[in-house]
Parts: structure tokens; C-alpha cells; sequence
């Protein structure tokens, strides 16, 4: 529900901020005032292309702002979620328009696109008029609301589910299809595998690979070293480290018996000399253990050549040979059985077809019965609202599709005749644009504002008509105010009266500029309102009197 409208520079308005609650709220104001500013205030704001035209003479930009309570308005909170741009329950929609023509708009305080704006207000906002903007002149707007009338949610949602799943299969198969004859692909692949899998190629065994070739291919390097260590740790010709160390203590334990303190130098010496010959053993198996086999070299280098050059073969690294080995076999896996899946999907596919046409029959079944009696309802309001004789129907068409289609099996047309003995036409092609507001009223009444908006707006759906008929208008646009937020731009008192809220549009001149001013009505201000309304330029105490008696019937009612 909309909460607050905030314009500034906009058009002859320099600032205003209107609040707005439930029920119907109407709008009036003299000839040229900008009451109608209201309802193009909401159509920019709600995604309506730009013109540079809307902002006020000598000021830089134009700014709209529209605050929203989405508590009505699950839809709108669902794609805000969706789109990451909730802000809790409620929503703000804001929108600037600079005088060279360019705009951007945010919604929540995020910078966002015309899209976006106007796919959120259209779950939002739905505005009824004399001009092209009008929801229900949409095909599938009309669809939607006959779903709506008809209570289809659950029949379509079944509808819906079936065809998306008909689809993602229908475009698993053509993949498929694109791929064509793989015979040659399948015996590229199993070459490719066989290649990879005769080598060891885990992680572990090329880092051996690796270390075992370095081993062997400084082997000899390997042993000179170790036998010259050995050499100097514990060899029999010169002097040794062992040897000097042997020495070394033999001489301190002769001078122990004089120092005593000596005796801890001489454990040291011990532990070293353990040490030593330790390493020494160490180094002898070692020594042992190097073989100059130039026979492994040449196998070990061989298997790096060979892994070396299957790595340059699939460009990778060597260590990704293994992942590129599993990639090649679930590829091979894949194809192998891509004759039996696209025979599998094909059958699949034929059952979801028939299972949506079963689906989609009996949501038309429900449709035809839900035209018939939207169509008999909105007839019977036309009558009331002044277009007696007029004959509306909802006319559905087979949809010329091969594939299961979301909406169903049919689209639908609004066809209207506002006068006796005219054929009925669409809705889209009605001349008249009183008419054209009066039949979407009469349209949205039969529907109790099933369509889920939670606001309406009718601009001047009064045009063209008066006495008991405008009552009837005002009437029947309070009775939606009870499902749904209802404003009405107006010039008629009889529709006037039976808001529940009235603001007031006025313009004024000050210094060679024009200005317009809206401002809410109190039950006093709403009697001199009505009263201009009746009397125009001289308002006697008999159009007071006669405005007040109007105003307290209609709120009675």
C-alpha cells in the first residue's frame, strides 16, 4: 500500500508531500490545477521513460519519491528478496529526473534501473486512465486477472512446473542432438584414457619418480662424497675427527686426577665420539646403498621423458595429468551412454508433453468457465456505470505453440461493445477513453481486485458522465476501496464524496510563476469542496447545504 509521495519541482509543483491510507482516496481540483500530476508522479516512478519536460521551469531536476507498506504486498517483497534489494517490510521508490533529460532512480536507497523499476511497480501499482498506459489494455495482464478470478493458482502452478521441466529436458536433448556423431570422439577419448592410465600418475609416485632419478643420476657424485666424509670422520690413514677426539681425552684423563672438574669436559667428549660414530655408520650405509646402475637411469629417465611429453601432449603440468586423465574418462563415460540417454529423454519428454496437455486442458476448462461468468459480471457493472446495452466478453485462443508453454494452452482477449449493436472489439481498440476507464473499473469491481495489486489508480474515470451514474462510479470505486487501495483523480462531487480520504489540487500565481498546492481536507474543507464541485463560480448556502447532505449519505453508505 502506497504511504507517502513526496514531489519536488515537479512540473507547476514546487513541493509536495501527500500521505496516503486504505479505503479510496480522491483527488480534485479546478481545470489546469495538476490533480492528474499525482497519477504521473506514480507512472515515472514506477518505470515510465523520462521527459525533461516534467521538471519545473528554472529548476535542475525534478524529484519523486513514493514510500510503500508491502504487508499487501507479498509479490513485491518476494522479487525485492529475490533481487537483493529488501529493506524489512517496507519499500521506497525514488526517482530523479534532471532538465537535460537524463534520470536514475533507486529503490531502497540502491541505485537501480528502469527495469527494475517498473517490474517491481508493476507489482505495486496499477494504474487505470485515458491513456496508453493502462495495465489492462495487456494481454497478459488480462490473463492474469481472469487466473485470478478463476482461482487458477493452483492449477497453474502445476501447469507452470510441467512445462519447466519439459523444457530443461527438451534443451538437455538438443545438446545432445549438437553433438552428433561421436563414434569418432568416443575412440579419440578411450585412446587418450588408455594412454594416460598405463602411468602412474598420483602425486605421491611422481615426487618419488623425481627423487629416485636425482638419486641416480648423481649417484656417482653421491658416493665420492660419502667416501670422503667417511674419510675424515673415521679413516685408518692420517688423522681422523675420531682419532683427534680418541686423543684429546686420553690426554684430559690423565689430568683428571688434578682438576676434577675436567670429568664433565670428558662426558662431552664421550657423547661426541657416540655421535660421531653414529654418522659414520650412517655413512657406510649410505655408501652401500648407492648402486652406479646406468641401466635404472636410463628407465627412470625413459618414464620422466615419456610423462614429460604426454604433459606437453594435453598441455598441463605434470602434476595435473591425473585430473586431466579423470576429465578425458567422465567426457568418455558421458558419451558412451549418450544413444541410451537420448533415448531415455525422449521418452521422459513425451510423458511430461502429455501430462502438461492434461494439465493445461483442465486449466482451460476452468478458464472457459471463468470468462463466462467474469464476462456476464462486468456486463451487468457496465450497465451501472452508463453504457447499458454494452456487452463484454473474454475470448480464448489456442496458443499456436508445439511446446508445452507456463501460461497454458490458450491466451485470452478482453472484447468489449460499449453501445447496443456494435460487435464486440479488444479492449486495446475502445475509441473512448471514459469508456476505456469506466469498463477497467467495472473490470476490476467484478474482480474484487483479485489481479493482488495493492494499489489502483483511476484517473478522471468519470469523464463523459454524470447524475446517477456518477454516483455509481463513486460507488463502486469505494466497494474496491474495501479490497484494495483505490485513488481517484476526479471532477465529479458525486464520486468525490464517496472517498474516504480527499485531497485537494489548487495553483496559484506569485511573481509571474505558477505554482500548484495539494492539501488534505478536513470533513469542513471536503463541504466546500463538493460545494465548488456543484455550484461553481457562486456557491450559495443551497449548494452548501446540498454538498453536506451528499457528503454524509456517501460516508453513511
Amino acid at each position: 500500500m502506497l504511504s507517502h509521495l513526496t514531489l519536488q519541482d515537479f512540473a507547476v509543483v514546487s513541493r509536495a508531500e501527500l500521505a496516503f491510507g486504505p479505503g479510496m482516496t480522491v483527488v480534485s481540483g479546478e481545470t489546469g490545477a495538476g490533480k492528474s500530476l499525482l497519477v504521473d508522479a506514480l507512472m515515472w516512478l514506477t518505470g515510465a521513460r523520462a521527459d525533461a519536460g516534467i521538471v519545473r521551469h528554472g529548476a535542475e531536476r525534478a524529484e519523486l519519491a513514493a514510500e510503500f507498506r508491502l504487508s499487501d504486498a507479498p509479490a513485491a517483497l518476494d522479487w525485492l528478496r529475490e533481487n537483493e534489494l529488501d529493506d524489512g517490510d517496507g519499500c521506497q521508490l525514488r526517482r530523479v529526473i534532471r532538465a537535460d533529460g537524463g534520470s536514475r532512480a533507486w529503490i531502497n536507497g540502491r541505485p537501480a534501473t528502469l527495469g527494475q523499476l517498473s517490474e517491481l511497480g508493476g507489482l505495486l501499482v496499477e494504474i487505470h486512465g485515458q491513456h496508453e498506459h493502462q495495465a489492462l489494455l495487456d494481454r497478459g495482464q488480462q490473463l492474469a486477472l481472469l487466473d485470478a478470478f478463476g482461482q487458477h493458482a493452483g492449477l497453474l502452478a502445476e501447469v507452470r512446473e510441467l512445462a519447466r521441466r519439459w523444457a530443461a529436458l527438451d534443451r538437455e536433448l538438443g545438446e545432445l542432438a549438437r553433438a552428433g556423431d561421436v563414434g569418432d570422439r568416443i575412440a579419440w577419448l578411450q585412446h587418450q584414457v588408455e594412454e594416460l592410465a598405463a602411468e602412474n600418475l598420483d602425486a605421491a609416485d611422481l615426487g618419488e619418480l623425481a627423487a629416485a632419478h636425482r638419486r641416480q643420476a648423481n649417484a656417482a657424485g653421491l658416493l665420492q662424497g660419502c667416501q670422503a666424509a667417511l674419510a675424515r670422520l673415521a679413516g685408518d690413514e692420517g688423522l681422523s675427527v675420531q682419532r683427534l677426539l680418541h686423543q684429546t681425552r686420553g690426554d684430559l684423563q690423565r689430568l683428571a686426577a688434578d682438576e676434577p672438574r675436567l670429568a664433565e669436559v670428558l662426558g662431552l667428549l664421550e657423547s661426541a665420539g657416540i655421535q660421531l660414530a653414529e654418522a659414520a655408520a650412517g655413512l657406510e650405509r649410505l655408501h652401500d646403498d648407492f648402486d652406479l646402475d646406468p641401466e635404472r637411469l636410463r628407465r627412470l629417465e625413459e618414464r620422466l621423458a615419456r610423462l614429460h611429453e604426454l604433459a606437453r601432449k594435453h598441455r598441463v603440468p605434470l602434476d595435473a595429468l591425473a585430473a586431466r586423465r579423470d576429465a578425458l574418462q567422465e567426457e568418455l563415460d558421458g558419451l558412451s551412454g549418450a544413444g541410451e540417454r537420448a533415448a531415455k529423454l525422449g521418452r521422459e519428454l513425451d510423458a511430461l508433453a502429455r501430462d502438461w496437455q492434461a494439465a493445461a486442458s483442465r486449466l482451460g476448462q476452468s478458464r472457459a468457465a471463468a470468462a463466462a461468468r467474469l464476462g456476464q459480471a462486468v456486463a451487468a457493472l457496465m450497465s451501472e456505470l452508463g453504457m447499458g446495452g454494452g456487452v463484454f466478453t473474454v475470448a480464448l485462443e489456442p496458443l499456436d505453440t508445439t511446446r508445452p508453454a507456463p501460461q497454458g494452452a490458450e491466451r485470452c482477449e478482453f472484447l468489449v461493445s460499449a453501445n447496443p449493436g456494435q460487435p464486440p472489439r479488444a479492449l486495446r481498440k475502445v475509441a473512448s477513453g471514459g469508456e476505456l476507464a469506466r469498463i477497467s473499473l467495472a473490470i476490476e469491481v467484478a474482480a474484487l481486485g483479485l489481479d493482488a495489486v495493492p494499489t489502483m489508480v483511476f484517473d478522471e474515470v468519470d469523464t463523459g458522465i454524470g447524475g446517477a451514474v456518477a454516483e455509481v462510479v463513486g460507488q463502486k470505486l469505494r466497494a474496491l476501496g474495501a479490497e484494495r487501495q483505490v485513488l481517484c483523480v476526479t471532477h465529479l462531487p458525486q464520486v468525490a464524496a464517496q472517498g474516504h480520504h480527499h485531497y485537494r489540487v489548487s495553483k496559484a500565481v506569485e511573481a509571474d510563476a505558477t505554482h500548484s498546492q495539494v492539501e488534505a481536507l478536513d470533513p469542513k474543507a471536503r463541504v466546500e469542496e463538493l460545494a465548488r464541485m456543484l455550484g461553481g463560480v457562486e456557491i450559495t448556502k443551497e449548494v452548501r447545504a446540498n454538498a453536506r447532505q451528499m457528503l454524509s449519505r456517501a460516508q453513511e453508505s
